[in-house]
């Protein structure tokens, strides 16, 4: 980055921290940073925070980023999730350096944990879960030693190659490190660093049947990746001394020592980001998948419609800090209308429709109207629309008694419908039930948008949009709203199952314009005076799925110092 680039933002404290290093001596050919995600899930809104810090560090000082697959735990690891998080990163506009796995380095970590062993500062304990954790004390009082602490390594080194070789029920045995059970710090209570766990891996198959805890592989494998600068969120704060004990253990001075550092989870209101919970709402069928577009999955945001640019501002605008706090979900909504905005061509469809018979136009003729595309962007591009005697606009456009204030249709009022002529409602039909069915209209020939007449330059008050009744495309159209009816579901006494939107899903049939029949899954379109929909990869060239991005103004509550 230009020092020109460096002076028109403020660092953050992580890049302070580098600069830092820098101005220390640190050489800045040796920064290397890492996205290490573990494959049991899809990636969601707070792994793009992350996403986006240490890819954007990369850029920053001209950097490698590794994408690391923590996978150390192959009872909830699946290839799908390692696929779909390379996607999600790609899709983001990243490209890593290195792609890296921590089971890559599993005859490294079994090695040193032998050394550890043979040092005498690793044991093989048999006691069981609940023995070890009343053990370990609590926060205030000391922890007691465990029986087996003081094995001989000879013996420790015969139960923990029983242990690789898969002899042993899983529980049976562990491997701890050897540390300090007077720690103020619970966590260097002599940690679990192996356990066994008789399950194939994804990648490594049946080899092993002992698998290393995070806190053993993390800094082990950053270590050997000869990252700089291993960012993590604050709840691994306490972990960070036990990080660097590990690392004495191996560390060898002519080599990149990792340095961890920590910043807080920014919180985003109306949704959860918890792994398990996220499955819950998959398996339990609250929502379609892992896609659905109201999860907050990188994949259930590109569905709905989301733009990486779009996450990529919302990140940068949030930023990162020391101290957690909630995010409105109404400045990531800004953040996709204000790209969409610039982006989306504009459209004409119809959710709600209610027909307007144009009495005085004649039966049978149609006209090709000229609209624009997108008036954000230069130079500008029109499309054809057709026109003719019936059209559909949105019930809701339409009131037979209304006030001043109301400046849509109503009776003995005027209107103009957008790129085409003022139209006057003269009368209704109603059904039996008295609902209207029709709207019976005139219209002014010479007021037809863009003719140059006098009658086209008249002003009026209110524009609609509409749908030639003949052209009209039928097409579905799925309404989605936040999944969550409060600010922090996560944070309630009862379950966040009970604070589950009951609309936050509508489906319609909408017609849109012809122009549509040829969209693809993924294209995005402003229905004007609607919001921003995207084509559903469940369209076909029978159907057309329509999904609700975002609506044009916040339904919700403003945006505070926008």
């Amino acid at each position: 980055m230009s020092e020109e680039l460096k002076e028109q933002r403020s660092n953050n404290f992580i890049e302070n921290i580098i600069e830092e290093d820098l101005t220390a001596g640190f050489p800045a050919n040796a920064l290397r940073f890492r996205f290490p995600p573990e494959p049991n899930g899809y990636l969601h809104l707070g792994h793009a925070s992350s996403i986006c810090l240490n890819f954007g560090l990369g850029l920053r000082y001209n950097a490698p980023v590794n994408l690391r697959f923590d996978d150390t735990n192959p009872s909830k690891e699946e290839q799908e999730y390692v696929d779909a998080i390379r996607r999600d990163v790609e899709w983001l506009g990243f490209k890593w350096d290195k792609e890296c796995y921590a089971s890559d380095y599993f005859q490294e970590l079994y090695d040193w944990a032998v050394m550890l062993i043979k040092q005498g500062k690793a044991y093989v304990d048999k006691q069981t879960s609940e023995e070890i954790a009343a053990q370990k004390g609590t926060p205030t009082t000391a922890g007691t030693e465990s029986p087996y602490r003081n094995t001989s390594p000879e013996e420790n080194l015969a139960l923990f190659e029983r242990m690789k070789n898969g002899e042993f029920e899983n529980g049976t045995y562990v491997l701890r490190a050897k540390i300090d059970m007077a720690s103020p710090n619970m966590l260097m209570r002599d940690p679990i660093i192996y356990r066994i766990m008789n399950a194939s891996h994804h990648r490594t198959g049946d080899k092993w049947h002992i698998y290393p805890m995070y806190d053993w592989a993390h800094g082990e494998s950053d270590y050997l990746e000869q990252i700089s600068h291993s960012l993590c969120t604050l709840e691994f704060l306490p972990h960070r001394e036990l990080y660097d004990w590990f690392l004495d253990q191996v560390y060898d001075n002519t080599r990149t020592r990792p340095k961890q550092r920590e910043f807080a989870r920014r919180n985003l209101s109306h949704t959860i980001v918890s792994k398990r919970k996220l499955l819950q709402l998959v398996t339990e069928n609250y929502v379609a998948g892992w896609d659905d577009p109201r999860m907050p999955t990188i994949s259930g945001l590109r569905r709905r419609g989301y733009t990486p640019e779009a996450i990529r501002k919302f990140a940068d605008t949030i930023g990162i800090a020391k101290r957690e706090n909630l995010i409105d979900v109404s400045l990531l909504e800004f953040c996709v209308r204000e790209d969409l905005n610039k982006k989306a061509n504009r459209v004409m469809a119809v959710l709600d429709p209610v027909k307007v018979v144009i009495t005085n136009y004649p039966e049978g003729q149609e006209e090709w109207l000229d609209a624009e595309n997108n008036p954000e962007v230069t130079p500008m591009t029109f499309r054809k629309v057709p026109f003719s005697r019936e059209i559909y606009i949105e019930r809701d456009d339409f009131r037979e008694e209304a006030d001043k204030k109301y400046f849509r249709l109503k009776l003995g009022g005027e209107v103009r419908l957008k790129n085409a002529y003022i139209i006057k409602a003269e009368s209704v039909v109603k059904d039996a039930q008295g609902n209207i069915t029709e709207i019976h209209c005139t219209y002014d020939p010479e007021s037809r948008s863009g003719s140059g007449t006098e009658a086209s330059m008249r002003k009026v008050k209110g524009t609609l949009h509409w749908v030639s009744v003949t052209h009209a495309v039928e097409a579905e159209a799925r309404l989605y709203d936040r999944l969550f009816t409060v600010p922090e579901p996560d944070h309630q006494e009862d379950s966040f199952l009970n604070y589950i939107n009951p609309d936050s899903l509508k489906v319609v049939t909408a017609y849109v314009e012809p122009s549509l029949k040829t969209a693809q899954a993924g294209d995005t379109v402003q229905f004007q005076r609607l919001g921003y929909f995207s084509v559903d990869p469940d369209t076909t060239p029978e159907k057309l799925v329509f999904n609700k991005t975002v609506g044009l103004k916040d339904t919700w509550e403003k945006i505070k110092n926008e």
